[in-house]
């Protein structure tokens, strides 16, 4: 029989005492549902259910004639390594009562939630870190200097690791010319501890988490594989007689650790793009405008402004606003929408697109977006939508890398 949990839903569209108790008789039919109870002041029905019931429950108040609104909620999550990683906090999150749906995504290391009801912040954030991961509410301003010292940390670490690895490859790569030489044991045992312990750290860490979370991830491969590479070097060379050379495997060992970090370092530089491509689109919003109220031009924030208001447009700078031109005429360059550079003819009736840069002409322009409804705003918004969306194919990796790891 399945575990029996407790479930607050929000109720949406109840008028009166009747539609509370159409609301908890659908509950009750749900299969294992009990102790329903509905309150109409506060909108919330509380339910005993079996684990796993919330669909049926929601789809029981929508039958009858009721919704269940859902809140979003976006979570930073540090840690993740691999695919495996994603599955781990997906399943540690949907446990939590009130999560609806989750979506973790390795490439901006976010999670994203619908939310039933109120439910902890502190609850999920536990359950990230049960999970072997840190997390933390995400906020569209990321500090850009942290996120420029991680990658000068990480492109420092590859650097050194490179360095130390190339000493111990470089024997092997001259035996096809003939060049028979290998360095001392104490010398590759002195440039392959650096790597495996300091540079190598990070996978040790990760693989302590995961397998205190009861799983497997590709720090833990990453950890096992070189771990025994080093371990069987340092045996040969203990067991080893006086003034012979053992068979030791201090290079594959530091050259594992050393790619993988490498594919961390891309890694990490390709988020920061993305975060920088999103960065330079906010950037083309201008925070002040200028407002006309009957004649007098007033410089107020872009969120003073309203619907209908007029604008100023002065020659060189940007649209604040989604708007249609009221005065004047001049050229606009709508790059940022059309990728072309050629100037747009604009005249009395003409729409605009707020960040795009005004001509030569002066423009009075009556506002008609603003904020989140913006044009720029939309695309913004589209552009970390498709990088939070997962397609198929990549759930499908999703489940393969799990049962790999």
């Amino acid at each position: 029989m399945s575990e029996s949990t407790l479930f607050d839903l929000p109720i949406a569209g109840m008028t009166c005492a009747s539609c509370a108790g159409r609301v908890e008789r659908a509950l009750s039919n749900v299969t294992g549902a009990s102790a329903v109870s509905v309150n109409l002041a506060t909108e919330q029905a509380r339910i005993q259910a079996p684990e796993g019931s919330l669909p049926a429950l929601m789809q029981a108040v929508e039958q009858a004639g009721y919704s269940v609104p859902v809140q979003t909620l976006e979570l930073s999550i540090e840690g993740m390594t691999c695919a495996s990683c994603v599955g781990r906090i997906e399943r540690a999150l949907s446990k939590v009562a009130g999560v609806n749906r989750v979506s973790v995504n390795l490439a901006n290391e976010r999670a994203h939630l619908d939310l039933l009801g109120r439910v902890d912040l502190q609850t999920l954030i536990d359950a990230v870190k049960g999970a072997g991961y840190d997390a933390s509410v995400w906020q569209a301003e990321q500090p850009h200097d942290a996120q420029s010292n991680r990658l000068n940390r990480e492109r420092l670490a590859l650097v050194l690791a490179i360095l130390l690895s190339v000493p111990l490859v470089l024997p092997m790569l001259l035996q096809p010319f003939g060049v028979h030489w290998m360095l001392p044991a104490w010398v590759q045992f002195a440039l392959a501890t650096p790597v495996q312990f300091i540079f190598g750290a990070r996978f040790y860490i990760a693989a302590y988490k995961a397998v205190r979370a009861g799983a497997g991830n590709m720090d833990l491969l990453v950890a096992l594989g070189t771990s025994a590479g080093y371990g069987l070097s340092i045996y040969e060379w203990a067991i080893a007689r006086p003034g012979s050379m053992p068979h030791l495997y201090f290079e594959a060992s530091a050259v594992v650790i050393a790619l993988v970090l490498l594919g961390k370092y891309l890694e990490s530089r390709a988020k920061r793009q993305t975060a920088s491509a999103i960065r330079a689109l906010e950037a083309l919003r201008p925070e002040r405008a200028i407002q006309v109220i009957d004649g007098q031009e007033r410089d107020v924030a872009i969120s003073a402004l309203r619907l209908n208001d007029r604008v100023l447009v002065k020659p060189g700078e940007r649209f604040p606003v989604d708007g249609e031109v009221l005065e004047g005429q001049s050229h606009a360059d709508e790059a940022l929408i059309s990728g072309e550079s050629l100037p747009v003819p604009k005249q009395p009736g003409d729409k605009v697109t707020g960040g795009a840069i005004n001509g030569e002409g002066r423009l009075l322009v009556r506002t008609l977006a603003l904020g989140t409804e913006t044009v720029l705003a939309r695309i913004i918004r589209l552009v970390e939508d498709a990088q939070a969306a997962k397609a198929p194919i990549q759930k499908l990796v999703d489940k393969v890398s799990q049962v790999f790891v």
